[in-house]
């Protein structure tokens, strides 16, 4: 599977895969075996793996994966793209969710992390993704998500988050952008909602920050991933 018809790719096959199998009615033809062997494939060299939940986590190595990512571990508590990269907000929010899911979080400093997360907040209230940068809707549910997972979601200021976010909506389409005035995309719009979600927003469904799903539907097939408190 991918994003275009030309060319496969892991990340469009672990996308449309999930898709497919939360639904009720998922079809019993489905492929997972040759679905998880083309994953696992991926990481049989690098140790670092993408899965979904087809429920073959038995095809991947999970032990040298947990050692991957937290040799991306840096020593202000965040994760980089690979050993010794630069911390990123995206990255955490990949190798928490990862150690979410293997049951691992006890491998974090939730302090030193949250404290790096909680400065990503600018005086605009929204967030960026690491130093110096400009801040993005996106990273609403980046850092946001992170802090949630590591129970320290409280150690920013909700009500300006809040307000940022509002702010990049444009009010004919609904649509958010990553910065106010800008292009609204469905990508941005994404991790908006569900950023609201995280900031408590009773008009919007409850939103589990490890996987990025409403909660009615983790609860539908049986999952709930570890969080800190």
């Amino acid at each position: 599977m991918g994003v275009s018809i030309s060319n496969d790719h892991v990340i469009g096959t672990s996308a449309q895969l999930k898709d497919v199998i939360i639904k009720p009615d998922a079809p019993s033809s489905l492929l997972l075996d040759k679905h998880a062997d083309y994953i696992a494939a991926y990481g049989s060299k690098k140790d670092d793996y993408t899965t979904t939940n087809s429920g073959k986590m038995d095809t991947i190595n999970v032990d040298k994966a947990v050692e991957f990512v937290l040799s991306c571990m840096n020593f202000d508590g965040g994760f980089g793209c690979r050993p010794g990269s630069e911390s990123h907000a995206g990255q955490i929010y990949c190798c928490t969710g990862f150690l979410s899911l293997t049951g691992q979080l006890h491998q974090l400093n939730a302090d030193l992390l949250g404290w790096w997360l909680c400065e990503r907040q600018l005086p605009s209230g929204g967030l960026n993704g690491r130093p110096e940068k400009l801040p993005d809707v996106c990273y609403s549910w980046w850092v946001l998500a992170s802090l949630k997972i590591i129970g320290r979601i409280h150690w920013i200021d909700k009500a300006k988050l809040r307000r940022f976010i509002l702010a990049c909506q444009d009010e004919e389409t609904g649509g958010f952008a990553d910065r106010p005035g800008d292009m609204v995309d469905p990508f941005h719009t994404l991790f908006g909602v569900a950023g609201l979600s995280l900031l408590g927003d009773e008009q919007i469904k409850a939103v589990n920050p490890v996987l990025c799903m409403p909660e009615d539907v983790l609860q539908r097939i049986g999952l709930q991933p570890d969080l800190l408190s």
